[in-house]
């Protein structure tokens, strides 16, 4: 692997993906598409979608594997991660490992700067390739697009955090905006819903979008209701959210 391609796609839509996106994927030896076991074979086959839909070059090769999965029970979390992600690594480079594969991308959900560890277990192969970025439609754009809102006031700033953090420390201070990723728990629950607005969505640009939004005291039981139904129609979900805090 004598380049590594990192090609953010959006959120699912091929239409998300940009002019430069497709001449990456085009001018690849080798595509690397992660499958995540049989509950999320969805997410491989949005991948294949994807590349049904603008991989025109006949020598590009499209490889399938099987991505390792994290020690959920490992005490130590970030040793955990440690671990997991020089386990990608290996895998990435085990199936890369093949004749004239010396350009190989990976599709990425979103953007690979943005909560995403693609770029950083990159540096974990040994040796380390040429890192090439594509930047994609980050869920953030996708979910303020859906719900045709700006994500600032005029002149303020806004906080991107994570589930966990809203849940430990709450509503981040200086600002009145947040937008709360990676958020399995639906952490909004853990805050005064007085004077919260929040703006949520799931498969944001796929077949099945879902959205809904309001005050947090009104919509929160709507969209616990909805995340649930829909994680266990689908075996997974992504969903992202939008908290603006009044006064």
């Amino acid at each position: 692997m004598r380049e590594l391609i990192l090609i953010g796609i959006g959120t699912g839509n091929p239409d998300h993906l940009t002019a430069q996106a497709v001449r990456a994927i085009n001018g690849a030896d080798l595509i690397l598409v992660p499958r995540k076991g049989p509950d999320k074979a969805d997410l491989a086959e949005l991948r294949h979608q994807i590349l049904s839909s603008v991989l025109t070059n006949p020598a590009t090769q499209v490889v399938d594997f099987v991505l390792p999965v994290r020690d959920a029970a490992n005490p130590d979390y970030r040793a955990g991660v440690d671990d997991w992600h020089d386990a990608i690594a290996q895998a990435w480079a085990v199936a890369a490992d093949r004749p004239g594969a010396e350009v190989v991308a990976l599709l990425v959900w979103g953007d690979p700067s943005l909560y995403d560890s693609t770029l950083r277990i990159a540096t974990r192969l040994d040796p380390v390739p040429t890192v090439r970025v594509i930047p994609g439609i980050t869920a953030i754009q996708a979910l303020a697009a859906a719900h045709a809102i700006p994500l600032n006031r005029i002149g303020a700033p806004f906080m991107v955090t994570t589930g966990r953090q809203l849940r430990d420390h709450g509503f981040p201070p200086g600002c009145d905006t947040c937008v709360v990723m990676l958020d399995g728990s639906c952490s909004f629950q853990s805050l005064p819903p007085e004077g919260l607005t929040i703006w949520w969505g799931a498969y944001l640009g796929m077949e099945g979008e879902l959205i809904d939004h309001g005050p947090v005291a009104e919509a929160a039981p709507r969209i616990l209701a909805t995340r649930a139904a829909a994680r266990a129609r689908h075996g997974w979900i992504m969903d992202i959210y939008i908290l603006r805090r009044e006064g």
